[in-house]
């Protein structure tokens, strides 16, 4: 039994340094999947994780380490997290090992508590990581173990960026780019091209020897790198290919400009990473909203404690001004709260006793007392973290077809300067130096790094200036999709509506408004029906006065009596209020009017005489019209699936001015979807679990920030602040991603073209070609953080 256990693969993570593009990924897989006994490989770009099913009879964990530090990375080993329990659950001594993994609604409610809690464990459990990064996805790998010295934390972040086999050493994050590897290369190959070009001018006759140690000293940990993928089985990188050129032209008498030219290279990487930092720099930022201390409160003494080490039951106090460390419960206090960093809504909400909060929130007014929900890998920051990197390991079909394209374009551009080195010369009596000059000119132009980040580049940023603004998709793929939307499904409670009535209409018939109200809100008060709630709520908004009904009760079905000032007061639907109270003309059609407008109407009755009518609705959201206006000028059309009655789905699809069916199971929403569907791409936004089958089932699946959990795991993608202006703002994201991918790609392959012309015609030489090459990368990932900047929810 223990030899099976032994020998069964097991699930290993590692920490990454320096891997911060899908190339970077790519490579690492590509070297890694050669390893006998590997199977399953999954990596996170931005999370820099590497995680696989590993056979270690066949191959051990320290053969992997090896042959991704071969490659120019760091690793770290990432211990596997215990499946951890509520603190009630865990003991008197664990408390803090709280990881609620049942559910994360905002509102989930948390067990029991019992025995006291130890909630300052988080020293043991990898307190420096916690503080590195406290949204970080800790799934598979919680409490990482870590390397001293090794680029396997949180808190560092590589500068990198570039094709297989680049320079990637992690740099302590916010460090500047001269403290950097790739920094360090540029400092000591300007150094030593600026001596070479001062001793040439002092000395000729040394001249060429001065250039040819700059060019050697530059390009040998190029070279490293670049034999080290080769042995990995990955020959043709830009390092492969930029040794190549560089010694070959050494080889020529070349020496100056193969010193200058790997300067050259150096430089554009490390503007390749200050750039493609940038990218990451947003979804680090959501990150350190997360406080990283709490006050937790234990029989009425406070103590700080490390934010990441808090167990779901426990009570933190938040004072004003302070930001609030954990998704959970008001129990105690009322306050302002800026849920800006979270939502994005910049007027702060006033919140009480059982309402949620956040993590990450500003606490504006008063000192509260919460209830911890959520572990901290699973507060609503973590998840939109946790969202975004997952998102980048989905790949677009663009991105495939380019790595596809990449991996026959890289041999045939190796054997065309083969061919224009050796044809001419042999056939046509050519001097060699000069085509082979052209053929290594050729080499450095013909590589594809501009090319193969063109799309990442851009999904990278989409997907992070997408999360600022509350618009999460899970991949490129989803922002492919996004782009083609051609209709919208919405489903209507909670989507369309806010999934709760409220009192549009007070019809006094012989009485005051206020009073019917206030009939009404006495004999409702303390029940717990989503139409007492409206009711009470219209009754403090208008600041009406009443007193709780005395011998209160409710009858199953009907409605709801009590004594009111010693008067018998019903209030329920009218075809049982008739029995109590005759209803004349003028009030049959009041009832009548107010249900044909998809209403609700409750009776109020008095000592048997009809006192007035109250209608309620599950009313739109306030910028439903607006989003329904929006997708129509964008081409877009708009449905509403409702599994609600047709009388009141198509008083609020008139309303919006949007096509509707009604009274649809979850099965029927999905075979609806699949009709709709037909010759076009349909989003689908729901909210709740009956919305799941829908949002799988469509090409592009939306959630409600609000919605549930299910909702959300199910969906392709969210839009946080449950807005409906939000769907045409996430669509409108999508396609100027796509069109970002497009001029990337024709700047990419227009430049390459160009370059290639002239260089086989001899018209560039080799600084040319790597600052044609460079100057491409560049300007592809430029053109890319331009979406960082772009506002989804202006209209075009």
């Amino acid at each position: 039994m223990s030899t099976s256990t032994e020998s069964a693969p097991k699930t290993l993570s590692w920490k990454v340094g320096g891997m911060d593009c899908a190339s970077c990924a790519t490579k690492i897989r590509g070297a890694v999947e050669r390893l006998p006994g590997v199977g399953d490989v999954r990596l996170s770009v931005m999370s820099e994780t590497l995680t696989l099913l590993l056979d270690e009879t066949q191959t051990s964990a320290a053969t992997v380490e090896k042959r991704v530090n071969g490659l120019g990375y760091t690793t770290a080993a990432l211990a596997q997290a215990p499946v951890a329990k509520p603190a009630a659950e865990a003991g008197p001594c664990c408390g803090g090992h709280g990881h609620d993994h049942r559910g994360h609604a905002p509102g989930h409610a948390a067990e029991p508590q019992g025995g006291a809690c130890c909630a300052g464990h988080a020293e043991s459990h990898g307190r420096e990581h916690h503080r590195a990064d406290p949204g970080h996805d800790h799934a598979g790998h919680d409490h990482a173990a870590r390397k001293s010295g090794k680029a396997a934390g949180g808190g560092e972040a590589d500068r990198g960026h570039g094709l297989p086999g680049h320079v990637h050493e992690a740099a302590p994050e916010g460090a500047r780019w001269y403290r950097t590897g790739k920094g360090r290369l540029v400092l000591v190959t300007g150094a030593l091209l600026a001596a070479a070009w001062i001793v040439g001018a002092v000395r000729h006759d040394i001249a060429y020897w001065a250039f040819l140690v700059a060019c050697l000293i530059g390009v040998a940990p190029v070279a490293k790198r670049a034999f080290a993928a080769a042995r990995a089985g990955i020959p043709f990188t830009i390092e492969m290919l930029m040794t190549i050129a560089a010694i070959g032209a050494l080889f020529i008498g070349a020496a100056e400009e193969a010193a200058l030219v790997v300067f050259l290279f150096a430089v554009g990487e490390v503007l390749e990473g200050v750039a493609a930092d940038r990218a990451r720099a947003s979804i680090r930022a959501l990150g350190a909203l997360v406080p990283k201390t709490a006050i937790v409160e234990e029989n009425g003494i406070g103590r700080q404690v490390d934010a990441a080490g808090l167990s779901i039951g426990q009570i933190v106090l938040v004072r004003p001004g302070d930001r609030i460390p954990a998704d959970g419960e008001i129990t105690d206090g009322t306050s302002g709260i800026d849920e800006s960093p979270v939502t994005g809504e910049s007027v702060p909400k006033t919140k009480g006793v059982g309402e949620p909060v956040y993590a990450g929130s500003v606490n504006r007014e008063a000192a509260l007392r919460i209830r911890v929900e959520k572990a901290a890998q699973d507060n609503t920051i973590a998840r939109i973290i946790r969202l975004v990197e997952e998102a980048q390991e989905a790949r677009a079909p663009t991105e495939r077809f380019i790595d596809r394209f990449s991996r026959w374009y890289m041999p045939a551009i190796v054997g065309l300067a083969l061919a224009v080195a050796l044809v001419p010369p042999l056939l046509f009596a050519g001097e060699w130096s000069v085509w082979i000059y052209r053929a290594l000119a050729l080499l450095l132009i013909g590589c594809p790094c501009a090319l193969v980040i063109s799309v990442p580049a851009a999904i990278a940023a989409a997907l992070s200036a997408g999360a600022r603004q509350g618009l999460l998709m899970k991949g490129g793929v989803v922002i492919e999709t996004a782009a083609r939307t051609g209709l919208v499904a919405f489903d209507k409670t909670g989507t369309l509506t806010r999934g709760r009535p409220r009192v549009t209409d007070i019809v006094a018939l012989g009485r005051d408004g206020r009073e019917v109200l206030a009939l009404a809100a006495a004999v409702e008060a303390g029940s717990a029906h989503p139409l007492a709630e409206a009711v009470l709520e219209r009754a403090r908004a208008d600041a009406v006065a009443f007193v709780p009904a005395a011998e209160a009760a409710a009858l199953a079905g009907q409605g709801v009596t009590g004594k009111v000032d010693g008067r018998t007061v019903f209030v329920g639907a009218p075809r049982h209020a008739t029995s109590r109270a005759p209803f004349d003309r003028g009030a049959d059609s009041a009832v009548e009017s107010l249900e044909l407008a998809g209403k609700t109407v409750a009776a109020v009755i008095v000592d048997g005489t009809l006192a007035g009518l109250i209608a309620l609705r599950d009313e739109p959201r306030e910028d439903a019209a607006a989003a329904m206006a929006e997708l129509r000028a964008m081409g877009v059309r708009a449905t509403m699936l409702t599994g609600d009655n047709a009388r009141t789905a198509a008083a609020i699809a008139d309303a919006l001015g949007m096509e509707h069916q009604a009274e649809l199971m979850p099965d029927g929403k999905v075979a609806a979807l699949k009709q709709l569907g037909a010759g076009t791409t349909v989003m689908m936004v729901g909210d709740g679990i009956n919305d799941a089958p829908a949002l799988a089932a469509a090409g592009i699946g939306i959630a409600m920030g609000s919605g549930t959990d299910v909702a959300l795991e199910t969906a392709d993608g969210a839009v946080l602040k449950s807005r409906v202006s939000d769907v045409p703002a996430l669509i409108r994201l999508a396609r100027a991603a796509m069109g970002n991918i497009r001029a990337n790609i024709a700047i990419a392959l227009g430049l390459k073209a160009v370059f290639l012309v002239t260089s086989v015609l001899g018209y560039t030489g080799l600084w040319v070609a790597i600052l044609a090459d460079t100057g491409a990368t560049v300007l592809v990932t430029a053109n890319a953080l331009r979406l960082l900047r772009f506002d989804a929810g202006k209209p075009a």
